[in-house]
Order: structure tokens, then sequence, then C-alpha cells
């Protein structure tokens, strides 16, 4: 993987606490014209420095107040199971996060939903038909104490 200057990393900085900022804001904070920074943010994009840029949306406005951290552990662990486990989660909207875990447990799902009821009606109809699971456990976060996408870099 190519290393990149200090330059970039400050422009990924800048990126990660606001995508929306422009080039020519970018530009005058690192004290550069607008063209090579502009050709570094295309590298850096084009080199999947970059994935995406994204909306980070207020959970309680959009009514999903509710995180659940859901521990699944498999009952059988060769790689067809797994591999059809992780197609039937990825198709469920509801999942936010998934983590193929190494320990207790096999994976570790973040949900965010309406309400309690909407969670457990999303386990009765859609989760609990998931072929393989042998543990469910469900985490309900009351209070999120900060949540960040930055990474420190």
């Amino acid at each position: 993987m190519e290393i990149i200057d200090q330059i970039d990393l400050k422009i990924l900085r800048i990126l990660q606490e606001n995508s929306k900022i422009t080039t020519k804001e970018i530009a005058e904070i690192l004290n550069l014209s607008t063209s090579p920074v502009y050709e570094r943010t295309r590298k850096l994009e084009q080199k999947g420095y970059i994935k995406k840029y994204v909306a980070i949306l207020d959970k309680k406005l959009i009514q999903r107040p509710v995180t659940v951290i859901c521990m699944v552990s498999l009952r059988y662990h060769d790689e067809g199971f797994i591999d059809k486990f992780e197609n039937q989660i990825n198709g469920l909207n509801e999942v936010q996060e998934c983590y193929h875990m190494a320990g207790k447990v096999d994976f570790f799902l973040k949900i965010n939903l309406q309400s309690l009821e909407v969670y457990h009606e999303f386990v009765r109809i859609k989760l609990s038909k998931i072929e393989n699971i042998g543990m469910l456990e469900s985490y309900f976060v009351l209070k999120e104490m900060f949540h960040t996408t930055e990474y420190c870099i």
C-alpha cells in the first residue's frame, strides 16, 4: 500500500470532520492553491482512501432512537453456514453494522429501530427465520456516550 504524505493526511482529517467542505476551503486551511488540493482529493478517492461521502443522520429525528447490540452464535461453523448467515444478515435493512467476531460469540450486530416492540417483531419475523442461529443475546443501549465515524490518523 502506498504511503501518503502529511498534506494528504490533513486533507483526510478535514474531510472526516466535514465532507461538505469545498476544495477552495480546504486549500485555504492548508495554505495551498485549489488545483493541487483537488488533484490530491481525487487521487485519495481513486486509491480507495475515501470510500464514500455520507450524511450522518440524527437517529432520534429519523425515529430510530433504540439502539440494540445483538450477539449471535451459530450452531455450525463451517464456511457454507457462515457465508449463508452473512448473506442473510446483509439483506436485513435494520442491521446497521455486522462484525464476524473471534471469541464467545460469532457475530456482533448493531441495530437502530423505533421501539422495543419493533425490535421484538424484527427478531420474531426476520432474525429467528435465519437458519443455524444457536444463541441470540440482545443488549439495549441506555445512553450513547459518544459516537464518531472519524479515524485518528
